[in-house]
């Protein structure tokens, strides 16, 4: 990437992890600290952990419309300010209600969408797919960091300071945004980055990528409804103390990383992705099933833990990378925003239904509704079509070459590895799926004037 990209990747990236560490601190630590709040009951438990994910899934898309007129940076700025609000009101709460409200405003600060948006804004079509996956290896260390120094902090600060914690990270992401990331020249829809209304019921109804938003929305509902009762199983089975349970997640998240590696590396480099993916949905099954008969053991459950934060981590990184597979290339951003919805709504759902489970049966009940969940996804993803392993290339139009669009299209999908092409007039931009390894850069580039 050029400098002035770089930094723009970065230093939004850096945005985007202040906000989600703080989010994801809370999670191994937030059930036992919530028990003790006023009005508190187990269902009122999962509600006020997982609601955040309501706000957030229903104003991802919304925020990133509105910053397409409003701008960019204004949005982020609005955003990281409702979620310091939202902090400050769950860090003031002695009720289980104040924090449900607090978590809501939380949510209510949607800003990952803009954030995308403003990487496109900042990158050129060579470079952007860089940038995204800068951003994208932020998203995935926030949450492996956070799970680990939030259990370390709640000992030294207690959970409320980890709350006023998250709004002195606002604070810091608003400043670096404010002082640190480039204003764009000109903001623009990026068909590749952001969702475009036009294109969303297109998307809905490809099976294909509702197999995998059904996927992320399953994950984070395990993960979240997890959280409601997997810390206090640490405490009794393995006799730790509060707060000390980092010291069995930074082992079994160093082991999951290890498992991750090398099936990422199969997956893609030696095209295994689908039989990579089912098996790290049964993995997930299996992990689900250990705990609902074996949870108060002490092997089982770190067994179970491990086989979980595996298959976890796998599909964190398969997820979207199968995303930008199957998505059209006009309409990649639409099909991420769904399916960044889809996540955030199955962590509502996830902490809700969750909460349901424990109070009407206990831990038993909340690792039984997880396995179904599990079971429900290896369904959808055994009939899965073996993806075409394609990637998205955009390239510009130049010297009146998209006059015609259907005519340069019908020319681009002739170049060798060109296996779909979208030509936007309007954009000057040509859409490319194109299998890396046989794609004709230079022609391509050629023909849309460009080179």
């Amino acid at each position: 990437m050029e400098r002035q990209e770089f930094r723009a990747a970065t230093s939004l990236a850096a945005v985007f992890s202040v906000r989600l560490l703080g989010l994801f601190m809370i999670y191994p630590v937030f059930a036992a600290y919530a028990q003790g709040l006023s009005g508190s009951t187990p269902y009122l438990v999962g509600e006020a952990l997982g609601i955040y994910g309501l706000s957030q899934g229903l104003l991802q898309i919304p925020f990133g419309l509105l910053s397409d007129r409003f701008g960019r940076k204004p949005l982020i700025i609005v955003g990281l300010i409702l979620f310091a609000i939202g902090s400050a009101v769950a860090a003031l709460s002695t009720s289980i209600g104040g924090v449900i409200l607090g978590r809501v405003l939380q949510g209510s600060g949607a800003v990952g969408s803009v954030i995308l948006a403003l990487v496109a804004d900042l990158t050129s079509e060579e470079n952007r797919t860089k940038a995204m996956a800068t951003v994208g290896i932020t998203i995935g260390g926030s949450f492996m960091v956070a799970l680990v120094t939030g259990p370390i902090l709640a000992t030294f600060i207690g959970v409320q300071g980890i709350f006023w914690l998250m709004v002195g990270l606002a604070l810091v992401g608003i400043a670096i945004t404010e002082f640190i990331v480039p204003t764009p020249l000109q903001v623009r829809v990026h068909r590749d980055a952001e969702a475009v209304p036009a294109l969303i019921g297109s998307v809905l109804w490809n099976g294909e990528l509702l197999r995998l938003d059904i996927g992320i929305f399953a994950l984070h509902a395990m993960l979240t409804a997890s959280f409601l009762v997997v810390p206090g199983l640490l405490r009794g089975t393995l006799a730790i103390a509060n707060h000390n349970d980092w010291m069995i997640y930074l082992p079994v998240l160093l082991i999951s990383i290890a498992v991750m590696v090398p099936a990422i590396i199969v997956a893609e480099k030696y095209r295994r992705m689908k039989g990579v993916f089912v098996c790290a949905v049964v993995a997930l099954l299996v992990s689900q099933v250990m705990l609902y008969f074996g949870a108060h053991n002490l092997y089982a459950l770190l067994a179970a833990l491990t086989i979980f934060f595996s298959g976890f981590n796998v599909m964190e990184a398969s997820l979207p990378s199968l995303i930008t597979k199957v998505a059209p290339p006009d309409a990649k951003g639409t099909a991420m925003g769904l399916y960044s919805s889809l996540q955030f709504l199955g962590i509502f759902v996830g902490g809700v239904v969750g909460g349901w489970a424990n109070q009407t049966g206990g831990a038993a009940a909340v690792f039984a509704l997880t396995a179904v969940l599990a079971l429900l996804w290896l369904l959808a993803a055994v009939t899965m079509k073996q993806p075409s392993y394609l990637t998205t290339r955009l390239i510009p139009i130049r010297n009146g070459a998209g006059a015609e669009p259907e005519s340069l299209a019908a020319k681009l999908r002739q170049v060798p590895g060109v296996a779909v092409a979208v030509v936007i007039a309007e954009e000057n931009l040509a859409y490319l799926k194109v299998d890396s390894r046989s794609f004709d850069a230079a022609m391509a580039a050629s023909l849309a004037g460009s080179s």
